[in-house]
């Protein structure tokens, strides 16, 4: 059983007179300028995450913080709940939050895993960090590989509950793996599953970071399958 879930989630404000994100268009830099960024050159719609990320705390929804990402007018927020059906529950609650607070800035969400299409421009995911007891105590680098190597040849399995046009954004560029191979690493943000570097210095106890699925992914089919994955691996 998966009993401690934080999906990050990626989104991006679109502009619908303009049918471009939030920023643009400018003369753009490199990517890496607006990431976690400050300043009113480098982070459009502060106010508004901000504001969702109020109504969310009110709701009694764990949003355990808010960043801006690699594009102009693209932030990531990040629920944390205590199993996978929560996970879920709290995740299309603050999906529908930030479509009605939308209305009030006059802003769209879009949801595309690769909105900016075959641009030089990280695409938007919901990764599923997940652990369960095993995880969180085995205190072993073996254990943690065999639970990895359980994902391996599932690979169709899982992207085929990861959300729409996912192929688009995992081409093995921008952060991410290709979507028909696997591979996992320690702090690798390349990688199908990132082992976090917190939980090897917690000598192998913590968590998993399946970097996957996408911002438009029904959370329940994901944790849905994590769970069947990490339950096969018979640890």
């Amino acid at each position: 059983m998966i009993s401690g879930s934080v999906l990050s989630k990626n989104i991006l404000l679109w502009i619908p007179e303009t049918n471009l994100p939030l920023g643009f268009p400018k003369d753009q830099t490199p990517q890496g300028q607006f990431y976690c960024s400050a300043g009113a050159k480098n982070a459009f719609g502060r106010e508004m995450v901000e504001e969702h990320l109020e109504h969310c705390l009110e709701a009694g929804i764990n949003v355990e913080g808010v960043n801006a990402e690699v594009a102009l007018g693209q932030w990531e927020y990040q629920c944390f709940a205590m199993g996978a059906k929560q996970a879920g529950d709290e995740i299309w609650i603050s999906r529908y939050l930030l479509e009605r607070l939308g209305e009030k800035y006059g802003l769209a969400i879009n949801w595309h895993p690769k909105p900016l299409g075959d641009t030089d421009w990280n695409g938007s995911g919901m990764h599923a960090n997940f652990s369960n007891e095993t995880l969180r105590t085995c205190g072993s680098k073996e254990t943690y590989e065999k639970i990895c190597e359980a994902f391996r040849p599932l690979v169709k399995e899982h992207i085929e509950v990861y959300g729409a046009y996912n192929d688009q954004r995992l081409t093995g560029a921008h952060e991410t793996q290709s979507i028909n191979e696997f591979s996992f690493g320690v702090s690798d943000r390349g990688a199908s599953i990132r082992i976090p570097i917190l939980t090897v210095q917690n000598g192998w106890k913590g968590w998993l970071e399946d970097r996957r699925p996408s911002s438009n992914g029904d959370p329940y089919k994901i944790a849905g399958r994590i769970i069947k994955t990490v339950k096969s691996a018979k640890v």
